[in-house]
């Protein structure tokens, strides 16, 4: 393990203060922050877009690999993009004071649970410089701290999206040291020691990135180690649907967590999906890889064992053919990672069958697992994705970062007479007004 340095702990203690302060601020001054972040943004636009292609040209000359290449790309057009989720985070309801229960205890004694920011999060993600962005929004809008980690290949990106941001929040008079970014590979494994200062990690990478976050640290983690996502393709299916949905969530985008990985296809509807499937894939550029049954029906190349629940994150998929629904739901049970599965049908039973029986945190039918997304779900953005199986689940937004507390205000109660019997509890909910 790697202590903090004193330096590391200073500027950790000046998040926390910050997002103390910024917990303080309203509705109107939060929204007013992303505002004034994505003016700074657009203003410091050249900048961030200069400083990305000398990230990508550097990394391009190391070798990094294409998925984390792809990733790591933020060019004028996904800035702006970005910019626009700023702004779509602004406008979206506060989280933050809602009052989720209030019950009368007994008479003058009212109970209340109330929505309150996390703290200060410590988010470590590798090559994606838009990741800072979205989760910065996410972070000042629901009143929290964060301190940010983005991967060495992303370094200048990072610095100068972070120099704008933290720009745009002096401008409105919110604490800029509400943010900070790390920028050494020694300051992950400092960040996750900091107990205490730091109340929640979210790691995005890799699964062994992810799985070495969790083994490293005490204070809760929140993310998916794996984005092994399954289509299955049941058989009664309208092929011309099945093989655009399966074609867009596997070329979309396919170094993304929510891209399919395996596709499964009922052994009845395979003989008339998958000749025009495999020419459509080919043609995209995607390496197939089947089970023998796949290969007799055209599929090139032979599927092994560490094919089923191998999270490419690139132009290869896996192909299996099954018996029927149950097996295909067997073999997600087996291999599968939580994060996204689709079925293709149009047998309402099948499709009722396979969203109530998977335990995904996104079960989809009849639509690309690209779908599986904070601003696809309308969240503005997403800090990540959670598989598992306790909330927050899914696409991390604005609702995953706040926890609460409870309030409860009396005249002098105290519990004796309600140990002795002489007063009763009302327990009451009160109506709002």
């Amino acid at each position: 393990m790697i202590s903090p340095s004193t330096e590391l702990l200073h500027r950790a203690q000046r998040v926390r203060r910050g997002a103390v302060d910024l917990a303080q601020c309203s509705d109107v001054q939060r929204a007013a922050a992303l505002e004034a972040m994505a003016v700074a943004l657009e203003r410091h636009g050249d900048a961030v877009v200069t400083a990305n292609t000398l990230d990508q040209q550097a990394a391009a000359r190391e070798g990094l690999a294409a998925p984390l290449l792809a990733r790591l790309k933020l060019d004028g057009a996904k800035l702006a993009d970005c910019i626009q989720g700023l702004r779509q985070v602004a406008a979206l309801p506060d989280p933050v004071g809602r009052r989720q229960l209030h019950r009368e205890l007994a008479a003058g004694l009212e109970l209340e649970r109330v929505t309150v920011p996390i703290g200060v999060l410590g988010v470590v993600f590798e090559s994606r410089p838009d990741a800072v962005i979205q989760i910065a929004a996410l972070a000042i809008r629901s009143g929290n701290g964060a301190i940010l980690k983005g991967g060495r290949e992303a370094r200048n990106t990072c610095q100068a999206v972070v120099t704008a941001l933290q720009e745009g929040l002096a401008s409105c008079s919110v604490d800029p040291d509400s943010l900070d970014l790390l920028t050494s590979r020694e300051e992950i494994m400092a960040l996750l020691q900091l107990d205490g200062l730091v109340d929640l990690i979210v790691p995005r990478g890799s699964n062994a990135f992810v799985r070495h976050i969790q083994e490293n640290t005490h204070i809760p983690v929140l993310g998916h180690a794996d984005g092994v996502c399954h289509l299955y393709v049941d058989q009664r299916v309208n092929v011309d649907m099945a093989v655009a949905v399966a074609l867009d969530a596997k070329t979309q985008y396919p170094a993304a967590c929510n891209a399919i990985e395996t596709l499964l296809v009922h052994r009845r509807s395979a003989p008339r999906f998958l000749p025009p499937a495999i020419q459509a894939f080919t043609a995209a550029g995607v390496t197939l890889r089947g089970d023998e049954q796949a290969m007799a029906l055209g599929v090139p190349e032979a599927a092994t064992p560490e094919d089923w629940g191998h999270e490419y994150l690139d132009l290869t998929l896996a192909v299996r053919v099954v018996e029927d629904l149950e097996a295909a739901l067997e073999h997600i049970r087996r291999y599968g990672s939580r994060h996204t599965d689709v079925i293709c049908t149009e047998d309402e039973t099948a499709a009722a069958r396979f969203l109530d029986t998977v335990d995904s945190a996104g079960v989809f039918h009849n639509c690309s697992s690209r779908f599986a997304d904070g601003f696809r779900y309308g969240f503005g953005a997403e800090v990540g994705i959670s598989t598992q199986t306790v909330p927050p689940r899914g696409p991390v937004g604005l609702e995953g970062l706040v926890t609460y507390r409870y309030r409860l205000r009396g005249h002098g109660h105290t519990v004796a007479p309600f140990a002795c019997g002489d007063q009763r509890f009302s327990h009451r909910d009160l109506l709002e007004t």
